[in-house]
């Protein structure tokens, strides 16, 4: 223990942009979202309208600056942890597919350079759905996300990519792909891969959930990278990368365990055994009521290093801490969901089996959905 004297405590009164926001991310994940999930997972492919309609939202285009054509607001992590956990709650797989680009987008006015904020930028200020993705995670089971294994070795005109990543959002179609690397320094950089080069080859990953967000296996085989494809003027910084996309991937977690318990307390209310409803059962109850408490401090641990991330302060503890507490939380609020409902639970006419499988991912997902 230290002397160090307790932090000020954050504010969680929301602004009225955030709430109007709030609104309108759930009526879409409520009319498109939610109707969508079940049968994206199932094996069809999203409306052909989904990532357009998912443009319409702004996303991407509100936080680049009005120079590029964007529309000049200020980035904040709160929000935008406040749209994830929204449209998850809608279904998390969709969800992670139509908000890839925003990870792509606020790297690149992140670690940029001027150059390449005026090149990629203002391709997402169209009003259409541009596909972009990052791609950090590695198929290894000793994967340090700090650590990339994937190499990059400068050769006199640019660099040579090698590498293999995998669970890439969007990775079948996506045409721009911010790929984390390792130098021959040892230091870690990210380049941005234009289409698919020579030398890349995209697999469509069979995965137990997250269908719907497309994910796939990129393997890099010596492609050729112009120098401009380095991603910024310095150091790429890594840690920060990977702590803003843990935000974002609690505030996945915590919208779709909201779903759980908003699914599970109808149903154990209305389901009757033995001449009364479940929830008169303590087992029942206070199996609901952890599903209450574990999501709230799931979502405080969000807010809170979210709030940091806002206000400059350091948040790499917070957000390492909120993403191992989903992580784990999560997974058992899956379970639990698909243990109140009994032998419905296993069965896909209801959805708490899709949001089990769903939720098995947050402790795997690393370098996606970036507030």
């Amino acid at each position: 223990m230290t002397d160090t004297p307790p932090e000020l405590l954050f504010d969680l009164t929301l602004t009225d942009e955030q709430r109007m926001n709030r609104e309108s991310m759930q009526r879409f994940a409520s009319a498109e979202l939610r109707t969508q999930a079940k049968p994206v997972d199932e094996g069809a492919a999203p409306a052909q309208d989904f990532y357009p309609k998912s443009a319409e939202l702004g996303l991407t285009l509100l936080p680049i600056p009005e120079a590029l054509g964007g529309a000049g607001v200020d980035r904040s992590p709160v929000s935008n942890a406040l749209i994830f956990e929204d449209l998850a709650h809608g279904d998390m797989s969709l969800t992670l597919g139509a908000i890839s680009p925003m990870g792509f987008v606020n790297t690149v006015l992140d670690q940029g350079s001027d150059a390449q904020r005026e090149k990629y930028l203002p391709l997402f200020c169209t009003g259409d759905f541009k596909a972009a993705t990052t791609a950090l995670l590695e198929p290894r089971a000793t994967f340090e996300p700090t650590a990339p294994q994937a190499t990059a070795a400068a050769n006199g005109e640019g660099y040579t990519l090698s590498g293999t990543k995998s669970m890439v959002p969007l990775g079948m179609d996506a045409e721009l792909v911010l790929v984390v690397a390792r130098l021959e320094s040892g230091e870690s950089a990210a380049f941005i891969v234009e289409g698919t080069p020579a030398g890349m080859t995209r697999t469509a990953e069979s995965n137990m959930g997250l269908l719907g967000a497309q994910l796939a296996t990129l393997q890099f085989d010596n492609v050729q990278l112009p120098a401009d494809a380095l991603l910024g003027n310095g150091p790429f910084d890594l840690q920060r990368f990977i702590d803003l996309s843990r935000l974002g991937i609690c505030a996945l977690a915590v919208g779709t365990c909201q779903a759980v318990l908003d699914y599970v307390k109808p149903y154990v209310n209305e389901r009757v055994a033995f001449g009364e409803p479940i929830s008169n059962r303590q087992s029942v109850a206070f199996m609901v009521a952890d599903i209450a408490i574990k999501l709230e401090a799931m979502r405080l641990m969000t807010w809170r290093a979210a709030a940091r991330a806002e206000q400059g302060l350091d948040f790499h503890e917070q957000a390492y801490l909120a993403k191992v507490f989903c992580a784990e939380h999560a997974m058992k609020i899956g379970t639990d969901g698909v243990q109140l409902l009994g032998g419905h639970g296993f069965c896909r006419e209801h959805p708490v089996e899709m949001w089990y499988r769903n939720l098995r991912a947050i402790d795997t997902l690393e370098g996606v959905a970036s507030i």
